[in-house]
C-alpha cells in the first residue's frame, strides 16, 4: 500500500508541469485568466432612465467586469439577491478600493459615483437587477446566465 501511495505521489509530481500547461486555453490563472474576461456595458442609475440598453446574456464559467454608475440625481439602490447568489463576486472596486465580499444582496448610491464589479457567472438561469420600489421595466435589467 505504501508503494502505491509513493508511486501516485511521484506520478502527481511528474504530471504537475503538464497539468499547468495552457491546455485549457486560459493559462496558469485558469478561469480567472484575462483570456476568459469580458467587459459588459455599464449600468446607469438615474431616476426614470433605463438601467441598460438591452438585457444581458452571460455564459457560465466566464469572468465579467461591469461598471455601475449613479448620476447622483436621487438615492438609488440596485437589488438582485438571486443574481448575486448565482455568481461568484471576485471584487467590488470603489474609488480604487478593492473589496472582496463573501456575499452581496444590494448596492445603494447616496450620491454620484461609480463602482466596478468583477464576477464569475456560475449558475444558469434567469435573473434580474432592479431599483427597489420601481414598477416599470426601465428600472429592471433582465440577466440570463447560459
Amino acid at each position: 500500500m505504501r508503494h502505491l501511495a509513493a508511486a501516485l505521489a511521484a506520478f502527481a509530481l511528474a504530471a504537475a508541469p503538464a497539468l499547468a500547461d495552457d491546455d485549457d486555453g486560459f493559462g496558469l490563472a485558469g478561469i480567472l485568466s484575462s483570456k476568459n474576461k469580458e467587459e459588459l456595458p455599464p449600468i446607469m442609475l438615474s431616476p426614470g432612465e433605463p438601467l441598460a440598453a438591452a438585457p444581458l446574456t452571460l455564459k457560465s464559467g466566464v469572468y465579467y467586469e461591469i461598471e455601475i454608475e449613479s448620476d447622483g440625481a436621487a438615492e438609488l439602490a440596485l437589488v438582485g439577491p438571486e443574481f448575486f447568489r448565482a455568481i461568484w463576486i471576485d471584487e467590488i472596486v470603489i474609488e480604487g478600493i478593492e473589496i472582496r465580499p463573501l456575499g452581496v444582496d444590494s448596492f445603494e448610491f447616496d450620491e454620484a459615483g461609480t463602482m466596478e464589479l468583477g464576477f464569475l457567472a456560475i449558475k444558469p438561469g434567469s435573473y434580474y437587477l432592479k431599483v427597489p420600489g420601481s414598477s416599470g421595466d426601465l428600472q429592471t435589467l433582465a440577466i440570463t446566465i447560459e
